[in-house]
């Protein structure tokens, strides 16, 4: 009997052990459940106005009403939004601060910057948002009305082109190496501080051609200011219907895309994740957000391709694309 009441107390403190040591999962797991319980933060590594800018205020509205709390987009800028990555990297994994990634920050980075973090390890992928193919354009006056014309005019003039891009290291610089290794001419590119002088001066026809996001050239495509030759990517743009492919203007598979995405630190818990996975989800569903993204260029990604797995998946996959030219294409840590 005596025995039999030993027992007793033995047993609920190894009950209350037990428990004890469980406590953290448990109140993480509670925390994660209860997730948003405040504002969210999403760092945008670009000034505000850009591209990046812009698309990620798009999507935060909607995925503010599905969270059923503030989302406040905070601009971090510089160093070609490794600052800003950096700080999400360095973030507290709970759902509260995220970062808004793309080509840029989550693959040319890790070659043309020393970073103190790691472009794949240091974060949770949440959701590929959209892309923008990139067109070929030119400055009005050049002797040719198409791709193939182009390139001949290229051929014939080696050497001699100017091609402008948005920076060396930028999508606009890295196409044009591409561009050149793959077509076998040769030209000169010029750095800007950025796709809008640089721009400016292919319409004032200081400059022969550039690599450049619809967000740029299309408002200067519809004025009547420089010529297209063809869109980057596999489709034709929804806001330049008339422009083709480049497989159609007889460069095929010459694709280049900036694309949108949003990550999270490391370690963040799997049921934040899919919580935010859903609202970006809901986000590019709505009518009015796929429209807007549409008029700057961007084409949204289908459901399949909006999992976590399928971020992760693309990264690797853009990192083994593009490393190998942006190191042919001499970009170094600055």
């Amino acid at each position: 009997m005596h025995g039999a009441g030993m027992k007793i107390p033995r047993r609920s403190f190894l009950h209350l052990a037990a428990g004890a040591a469980a406590l953290p999962v448990v109140s993480r797991i509670a925390s994660a459940q209860a997730y948003p319980t405040r504002p969210v933060r999403i760092i945008v590594g670009f000034p505000a106005g850009g591209a990046a800018d812009t698309v990620a205020r798009i999507i935060a509205e909607p995925m503010r009403v599905s969270l059923g709390r503030p989302i406040v987009v905070e601009n971090i800028g510089g160093a070609n939004g490794s600052i800003g990555a950096g700080r999400v990297a360095r973030a507290a994994p709970d759902g509260y601060t995220l970062g808004f990634g793309q080509w840029g920050t989550h693959v040319a980075n890790a070659v043309a910057y020393k970073l103190d973090y790691d472009l794949v390890k240091d974060f949770e992928p949440i959701s590929l948002i959209a892309s923008g193919a990139f067109l070929i354009v030119s400055r009005q006056d050049i002797p040719a009305n198409n791709l193939i014309e182009l390139l001949a005019w290229l051929r014939t003039n080696p050497g001699k082109a100017i091609v402008g891009n948005a920076g060396v290291g930028s999508l606009e610089h890295v196409a044009a190496v591409l561009f050149q290794k793959t077509t076998g001419t040769s030209f000169q590119s010029v750095p800007y501080r950025g796709a809008a002088p640089a721009m400016q001066d292919l319409v004032a026809g200081h400059i022969d051609m550039m690599f450049e996001g619809a967000p740029v050239s299309l408002p200067q495509i519809r004025a009547g200011a420089i010529k297209a030759f063809a869109v980057t990517a596999k489709s034709r743009l929804a806001a330049a219907p008339d422009i083709p492919t480049v497989d159609q203007a007889g460069l095929p598979s010459f694709y280049v895309s900036v694309w949108d995405a949003l990550f999270a630190p490391r370690g963040t818990p799997k049921e934040v994740i899919a919580k935010l996975n859903n609202a970006v989800a809901g986000s590019v569903a709505d009518t009015n957000v796929r429209q807007r993204l549409a008029d700057l260029g961007r084409e949204i990604y289908p459901r399949g391709q909006q999992t976590p797995g399928a971020l992760a998946a693309f990264q690797l996959a853009e990192i083994d694309k593009w490393w190998p030219i942006l190191n042919a294409a001499g970009v170094k840590p600055e």
